[in-house]
Order: C-alpha cells, then structure tokens, then sequence
C-alpha cells in the first residue's frame, strides 16, 4: 500500500470516528475530511468539489421540495387519516394499516418527512384507543425506512448505487427496479412486526400523554393536561395605564414582575366574558367581520403597547396582582385563574427535532418569540413540567414544548421540520386552517416525475428538477419554503463524502481493500460474498449514516463483484437493502431519534426488535435478489 493510500485511510478512519462520536455535525466531518483530503495533495480543488455537482446531490435536494408539496397541499396528511378508517379498535390490524400506509409514502417521501408527518397522526390513534405509543411509534419508524427500498427516489442510498452503476457505463436502476425487492421486504417486515416483532415492543405509558383525548385532544384537554389555568391571564389595558405607548421591550415585565406576555389581542372594547372550560371556541380571523372578532399582534420586544389591548400573561398569580396594582391594567376574568383557551389563537405541542439548532440553549437566548411569534407556555421534560420561569431552561432533546398563538404561526412551526416536530395539535386546528386546494397539482406532479423517471424520456435528475420547479411555480410551496424544506446536512454530507471514492482509487486505496477482502473471500461463492456486503453495510448503517455507507461501500461492492467476474447489479441492490436496514439502534437513523422520545423507549427496545429483523431481511435478500438480478 502506498503511502497516500494509507493516508486516505486514516482521513477515513477519523471521519467515522467522527461520525460515530457525533461530536460534530455530519456535513461539518464530510467538509473536513474534504479539506483534509485537498489540503494534503491528495485531490485537487476540482477533484474535491466535484461532488457538488453531482447528479446525486441534485437530485436529493429536490426530492425535499417535491416531499414539501406533498406536505403543505394536505396529500401526505390525507394518507394520515386513513388507518383511523380502516384499522378500526385492533392493535395488531393497526399496526398493518399504518406500517403499509407509512411504507407507500416514504416510497416517494423522505423517511424522517414521512415520520415527522405521521407522529402526530399516530400518537392520536393510540391514546384514542387506549394503546401505549410504545406498542406503534417503532413499527412507524421501521416501515418509513422499508418503504424507502420501494423506488429509486425512496431514499438516498437507491439513488447512490444506481448512479454508481453508470459511472460503470452501465444502465442504471429504473425508477420501479427497486420495487419487487421492496415490495417484499415491506410484506416481510409488517408481518414480522404483526406477528413476532410486537412481542418485543414495550407497554410503556408516553411521557407526553394527555389527560383526555379523542382523535386528537381539544384546547380545553391541552389546557387541562398543561395546568394553564395556574399560571396564564389576560388583562386589558386601561386609557391612563403606563403602559401605554410603550415597547413591550422597555415594560421590562419578566424582570420587574416575573410575568411574560405571550401574546396581545385587539378588538372589540366590550368585555370578553370567561367561556365554559370544556367548550372551546373556534378561533375567528382578522378580517371575518362579527361582534367578536379579535386580531392576534405579534408580542415581540419592538411591538407599542396601546390602551384597549388584552395582554396573555404567564406568571404566578402573586405577580400578575403586582403587576395589576402598579401599571393600571384590570384582570379581566373573575378570580384568580385566566383563560388559557382565548378565541383567536391556538396550541400546539411541539417536541425538538434530533438535531435541532436550539439544543441546548434556552429560550430567552434564541429568542423563540420573536423568531417564531408565539409563546412557549410549558416545557415538559420526560413527562413532568419544569416548574418556575421556563425562559431561563436550556433546552434537551426530547423536551415536549406547548406553544401559544395564531394557528397560521403554528403552521408555519409544522414546516420547520429540522427544528420541530409538531407532535399533537388540538382538534380545533384544521377547522381554523382551511385546507390547501393544490393537493390535485401536487399529485398530478408526483405521478408525472415518476412517470419521466419510468420511461427514461430525460434523465432522473432533469426529471426531479422539473417536478420541484413545477412545485414551486404552481404555488405547491413557495421559493421561500423550498429553500427552507431542503436539508442542507444531508445535500453538503453527500456532496463532501462523494470525493472519498475518488481519493481511494486515485491513490490505489480502493484496489488494495479489494485484494484484501477477495483475499478473506477466497474461494467463497458470490451468494456467500452478497451476504458478507450486506452484514458489512447493514453494521456500518446502525452507527453512520445509511447515505454515508453507501457512498463508500458502492465501489468496493462493484470492485469485488467485477473481480470474481459476476455482475455488479446483485452486489449494488444488496447494499442498497442494507442501507435502509438501521433499526438496531436509536441513532441508526433519524426516524428512530425522532419517536424515542414520544415513545419512551430505550435502547434496547430497538435492538431487540431490530436485529431479529435484519436477520429476516438478510435472509429475504439473498434469495430474492439473484433471482431478480443473476450474478
């Protein structure tokens, strides 16, 4: 081996190392390693930077805009209301509905899109019907990653190995070429979680359960379950209060009050009256017209105070009489509790998304009102609310937030999926929100890419970019939300790994591990060297990312596969199985991060499920597979 080779190695080793620590974000390793590797000679800036252009990359990130229409136009949640439909009261009918259903839509759908969509939907059913989350958030997170093997554009390792095999000068996988080998690998897994993997999947009670619900709880059960009566109020401001014509900013009400102002009210001036706690009313719009009508005003620390407003407090009620007595302002609900459910503005639970920009800092610090124009009300932490001033708390993967606000606010939440998951919205929600009309047009523009994509008329990459532009100029998502929908980690990961195979073969690296494993290999039979591929990927995807392993593994697969004289096509698909097999453990993949939390489980809650089934997919795999691609 030579020396450069054996420097790539170790580049190589560290970027794992990195990988796995998880002590730097993905994207930031795949950018030094790329560094590393230009920096030392072994590549040139062209070289290094080649993988952004790849048609790869491009096609990765607009698959995200194309996902975001299907998203925002109401299609993906549509999919969502059907296992309510069809399961009926059944656990293990449930779980089969929704695995299927979950499974179809990350077939055109990113997997941690289709989970983020889905949480919500399921954690519903299950307090609905009395079951623990625990019993379907695992089989959720193992369907969305099945359901990726069914086409090319299900998930990024597909469209790795397909474009690797042209770079071969070979034809590459179709857009339904995955489809018998992911068809039958979603029949696997469903039945294997209906039938054995349940077993092994824990009863255990969500540390975000609220206190009643149906579908899905009302304002009056989020307001209930979150003890808001005790700690929010709403008073009016007088004409000679000296509050008016001042910045919420200079009131400096947290600092002299311990109170904080999640949101102001402007309306009519006769007085609201307290409405029954069990018959929440739906919220009425800026513009509607009525008696009643209020218009919610962003309370950010720039926004004037006026005499008639209604200012939503959140405090002891020790303060807001302090504050009461001090800057003429007058509690306008009898008693000491407030009205936590006022008209024009919703709720929502919101849970922090695996890697969200926020952890670990608190919400005074990101100033989470003035990004997002809406209050953070409660914060519970594995069940339980943290007391006293949440402000001051800095924020913890899993922490279930309760936010305050205009419903359009919240829904603008529900697009900032690489912050948030929106985990329960109250029933009242979709009633305030009409639904999109575009979802025909985002439809209409899935079925005509994947048409393209089947009959080859252009290539795959113009075929994507065409539908995420179609997206945008329909008015399916905005410029603003494509560009917001994209995650950029995964597209600069990609980008910056790409040129690692370049480096290997330039240097000799790739030929030299070849001889190596065609040395371990030798005399084994191409059936015994697809299972080794696969138990290789399938390990390397429970601790890196599934992307990740297929970029670096593509070429050796082919390499070993060219060099016992077969066929790479076997090899390539095998990988790409395997690649979507990270089951095994929490942070194999982002879709198992996401329903930990909701579902309260623990590391070995995976393991023990996911093993069984990489074994049962390993096992499918080296049957079907040279049947449908011979060696």
């Amino acid at each position: 081996m030579t020396s450069s080779a054996l420097l790539v190695f170790g580049i190589l080793a560290v970027t794992i190392l990195l990988f796995v620590s998880e002590r730097l974000r993905l994207d930031v390793v795949a950018i030094l390693a790329l560094l590393a590797l230009t920096l030392t000679g072994i590549l040139t800036a062209e070289e290094a930077l080649a993988g952004f252009a790849d048609p790869v990359v491009l096609m990765i990130a607009a698959l995200f805009v194309v996902g975001d229409g299907l998203f925002q136009t109401g299609v993906a949640r549509a999919m969502g209301r059907l296992p309510a439909k069809l399961a009926g009261d059944s656990e293990v009918r449930l779980i089969v509905v929704i695995m299927i259903l979950v499974a179809l839509l990350s077939g055109v759908m990113s997997s941690t899109g289709t989970v983020a969509v889905m949480l919500p939907v399921v954690m519903g059913l299950a307090w609905a019907r009395d079951i623990s989350p625990s019993k379907l958030l695992i089989p959720l997170s193992v369907a969305s990653l099945l359901g990726g093997m069914l086409t090319l554009i299900g998930t990024a390792p597909n469209i790795v190995v397909s474009q690797h095999l042209e770079s071969l000068g070979r034809e590459g996988f179709g857009m339904f070429a995955f489809t018998p080998v992911g068809l039958a690998m979603v029949v696997a897994g469903v039945a294997f979680m209906a039938l054995v993997g349940r077993r092994f999947l824990p009863d255990r009670p969500s540390p975000s359960r609220p206190a009643a619900s149906a579908d899905a709880p009302t304002l009056s059960d989020l307001a209930d379950d979150w003890e808001l009566a005790l700690t929010l109020f709403r008073v009016r401001i007088d004409p000679g209060s000296a509050l008016v014509g001042s910045t919420l900013g200079d009131a400096e009400l947290p600092a002299r009050f311990g109170v904080t102002v999640t949101e102001i009210l402007e309306g009519p001036q006769e007085e609201r009256k307290r409405r029954p706690r069990r018959v929440p009313t739906l919220p009425k719009r800026s513009g509607a017209g009525g008696a009643d009508e209020g218009v919610v005003v962003p309370a950010l620390a720039t926004t004037t105070l006026a005499a008639g407003q209604v200012l939503v407090l959140q405090g002891s009620p020790d303060g807001i009489h302090r504050m009461v007595a001090r800057l003429g302002v007058r509690l306008m609900d009898e008693g000491v509790e407030g009205d936590p459910t006022a008209p024009e503005t919703g709720m929502a639970e919101i849970l922090l998304a695996p890697r969200a920009r926020l952890l670990g800092r608190t919400l005074k610090e990101i100033r989470f009102r003035d990004r997002y124009q809406l209050g953070v009300v409660g914060i519970k932490r594995l069940g339980n609310l943290i007391p006293g001033d949440i402000r001051d708390v800095p924020l913890r993967f899993g922490d279930t937030l309760l936010v305050k606000g205009p419903w359009e606010k919240i829904r603008l939440l529900e697009r900032e999926r690489r912050d948030f998951i929106v985990a329960m919205a109250p029933r009242e929600m979709p009633d305030a929100l009409a639904p999109l009309k575009r979802a025909p047009v985002a439809v209409a523009i899935m079925l005509g890419m994947m048409a393209l994509l089947t009959l080859g008329v252009v290539p795959a990459v113009t075929a994507v970019l065409l539908a995420a532009v179609a997206m945008v100029i329909t008015g399916c998502v905005t410029v603003e939300d494509a560009y917001r929908s994209v995650n950029w980690e995964s597209v600069v990961l990609i980008a910056g790994i790409l040129p690692m195979a370049t480096a290997l073969d330039k240097t000799g690296g790739m030929a030299w591990l070849v001889e190596v494993l065609s040395g371990v290999m030798e005399g084994a039979g191409p059936l015994l060297l697809l299972a080794a591929i696969f138990v290789l990927t399938s390990a390397l995807s429970q601790v890196i990312s599934n992307t990740a392993t297929a970029v670096l593994l593509a070429p050796i697969a082919s390499s070993l596969a060219l060099g016992i004289g077969a066929r790479p096509e076997p090899f390539l698909m095998t990988l790409a199985v395997a690649a979507s097999t990270a089951f095994a453990t929490p942070v194999a993949s982002p879709v198992n991060t996401l329903v930990l939390g909701p579902g309260g489980y623990r590391f070995g809650d995976f393991f023990k499920v996911g093993v069984l089934l990489q074994a049962v997919i390993l096992v499918i795999t080296v049957i079907l597979v040279p049947l449908l691609f011979p060696f």
